[in-house]
């Protein structure tokens, strides 16, 4: 089975805050506007919403690191 994490470039995120809509159960954007990664990617459904929150990042500030077991 696949799993991963979400690798953040903090330098680069803007806190615009798509990636955390499409991915509310693994990143969050707190008060601050600084993004967090909630926990790694287990299952396949967070697998595609991880995958879906770096597509939508409109500064590439994410990387999903995807490892198959």
């Amino acid at each position: 089975m696949a799993h991963g994490s979400i690798d953040i470039d903090q330098s680069r995120c803007e806190g615009y805050g798509f990636c955390a809509e499409s991915a509310p159960t693994l990143l969050e954007l707190d008060d601050d506007g600084i993004l967090h990664a909630l926990k790694d990617v287990e299952t396949d459904a967070e697998i595609h919403r991880a995958e879906a929150a770096v597509r939508v990042c409109p500064v590439a500030a994410l990387k999903f690191a995807r490892v198959d077991a």
